[in-house]
């Protein structure tokens, strides 16, 4: 089955009890059971409900895993994923993280004693370096946000089973339809589903994979104990996302690699950060892991003046938090998604005040390179 077709037809793609054709919303608390534990697959939506069921069995497939997990945001699936390990544990991640990991890493699990330290992933040296008598995984984002590092996933996986530890991978940026790390190796997936995978701003999810038995067992403890699932309601709009997936991410890369080529061109623009650009760091392993380079650019104007002039001036990139829906959104993750990292750590990072950072989305290319070209000249 191709991929277009997968998003489509994989899983279970409609109702065996009534033929539906669209999955119908189970907007149900508790199920009927004929006698003590004689139930029908479902006794509690906590434990399981039939359209979570559905969306669990989808990414599940389109990943190519053991067993999907589907839980109420993506913080809420990195920290379930997170509960797997235990007090006086240890977990390297790369450095260039989402602000939400970085915050959830140092201001919450560190509490429970789970241990981290975050290294420039990209570079197999910096993760042996890290490696502790105590360390149980390593978590990677490759491509990373806001500066779009890339990790090669293949040979950070092989490194982890040679020290017998977990490959976690955050796939956020590439979503399953243009990058599968279990494929490559990795031993757990996880996506804020909000982003690309919902595509349409309407629905906060997370999302987890896992490639062994073992894993979706001691998961869906976790998941089952604490709670943090997704409603059916909003199972219901993510599976509808999922399906066009493929032909919106298509469209956003014809329209990313216009802009990217513009932003190249402009003398306001000090640098430029995309994985499909050749002298990107690590350009050629991109090329090799994944079937497409995304729809998240980044920029460096110079200044956070110049950032703010910039976004006073567009008129068809929203200022949001965000990515990845069919509307572009552009934000300064020095003071909205990265505004939890201290600054002196953006810094080091290299997440400047002047850096900006769009998702491209669905629009007329021509439009949307008009409307930065004018905030630009500005």
């Amino acid at each position: 089955m191709k991929r277009k077709t997968q998003l489509i037809h994989g899983g279970i793609s409609n109702d065996p009890a009534t033929g539906a054709v669209t999955f119908p919303i189970y907007q149900v608390s508790t199920f009927k059971q004929e006698g003590v534990g004689g139930h029908k697959g479902f006794e509690y939506s906590r434990t399981g409900n039939p359209t979570r069921h559905v969306l669990e069995e989808l990414i599940k497939e389109l990943e190519g895993g053991k067993a999907g997990f589907a839980f109420g945001s993506g913080m809420a699936a990195m920290t379930a994923v997170m509960m797997l390990f235990n007090s006086g544990d240890h977990v390297i991640l790369t450095d260039d993280v989402y602000g939400g990991s970085f915050r959830v890493m140092t201001k919450v699990l560190n509490r429970l004693g789970i241990d981290s330290t975050f290294v420039d992933t990209s570079k197999a040296e910096n993760i042996l370096t890290a490696i502790k008598p105590n360390t149980k995984a390593i978590h990677l984002e490759t491509p990373t946000n806001p500066l779009l590092k890339i990790t090669d996933i293949e040979a950070v996986a092989k490194l982890a089973k040679e020290h017998n530890l977990l490959t976690i991978v955050d796939n956020t940026f590439s979503t399953p339809y243009w990058q599968n790390p279990i494929e490559l190796g990795a031993d757990i997936v996880v996506h804020s589903a909000t982003k690309y995978l919902g595509g349409h701003s309407d629905v906060v999810a997370g999302l987890a994979v896992v490639n062994s038995e073992k894993l979706a067992e001691d998961l869906h403890f976790v998941q089952n104990s604490t709670g943090g699932i997704l409603g059916p309601q909003d199972s219901y709009l993510l599976i509808r996302g999922i399906r066009t997936l493929g032909v919106r991410l298509e469209e956003m890369e014809a329209n990313t690699k216009a802009i990217v080529e513009f932003l190249q061109g402009h003398s306001n623009v000090k640098k430029v950060y995309y994985p499909g650009i050749e002298t990107h760091p690590n350009h050629q392993i991109a090329k090799k892991q994944t079937r497409g380079f995304g729809g998240m650019v980044s920029f460096d104007v110079g200044s956070a003046e110049n950032a703010d002039k910039l976004l006073s001036k567009v008129k068809y990139f929203t200022l949001a938090e965000s990515l990845g829906a069919v509307e572009s959104l552009i934000s300064v993750p020095a003071r909205m998604t990265h505004a939890s990292i201290p600054a002196e750590r953006r810094e080091e990072l290299g997440i400047t005040d002047g850096l900006v950072r769009i998702s491209v989305g669905l629009e007329d290319v021509e439009d949307l390179i008009e409307d930065l070209e004018n905030a630009l000249n500005s």
